[in-house]
């Protein structure tokens, strides 16, 4: 990478915020790779093993492309800074794996505090990117909610994955039919869970 960065045009005039693009076009690649045709259906291994392995080798070019993007001002700044992050990251959130700490009840609740104290946040929104769609932000918030215990009231009955879709495509056509344009909604819809959540974090004091 850096022998292009040096010699191919294309290459050398690229930066963190051009190469978004590219960063969301391969990461969705590599998910049509797991469930689109020949891919897998839910609990299935991937079908095609070649496939997935290109498109993963295609998003990790981006995370070396940004290594090396930011190595250039930043000398401590490379794929092995990235790895031994991640790497610190894991064993620090594992100590019932790396150290002697006991397998917690709730893994998820447990991970989530971890790594709320490791960032010093104090409220579940934060370090949700505003760039998720909806949907995704809705089911993050939800899940930090549940497992930081913020008293905000929450739906709880089980549904299975084929009713969630198509009951969402029917909500979806119900809204087209109505002139409502449903992923506004949801996005309003979000935004009030998240005052909701506010409220209810206040409520706990300090």
């Amino acid at each position: 990478m850096q022998t292009l960065r040096t010699q191919c045009p294309w290459d050398a005039e690229q930066n963190h915020r051009s190469l978004i693009q590219y960063l969301i076009e391969e990461t969705c690649e590599v998910v049509e790779a797991i469930e689109g045709p020949g891919g897998s259906s839910a609990g299935e291994a991937v079908a095609d093993h070649d496939h997935l392995r290109e498109e993963l080798g295609d998003l990790l070019l981006q995370v070396i492309f940004h290594s090396t993007i930011a190595g250039e001002t930043d000398p401590d700044f490379t794929v092995g800074s990235v790895a031994r992050g991640v790497a610190d990251k894991l064993i620090a959130r594992h100590p019932y794996v790396y150290a002697d700490g006991e397998v917690p009840q709730d893994l998820h609740a447990s991970w989530e505090e971890r790594k709320a104290a490791e960032k010093g946040r104090k409220s579940v929104l934060e370090g949700i990117p505003e760039q998720l769609s909806a949907l995704a932000r809705a089911n993050k918030i939800i899940s930090r909610a549940r497992s930081r215990s913020v008293p905000v009231e929450l739906a709880d009955s089980p549904i299975d994955a084929d009713t969630v879709g198509e009951e969402l495509i029917k909500l979806v056509a119900r809204a087209q039919a109505g002139g409502v344009d449903a992923d506004q909604a949801a996005r309003d819809a979000v935004r009030r869970l998240e005052s909701r959540v506010v409220e209810a974090e206040s409520s706990l004091g300090p």
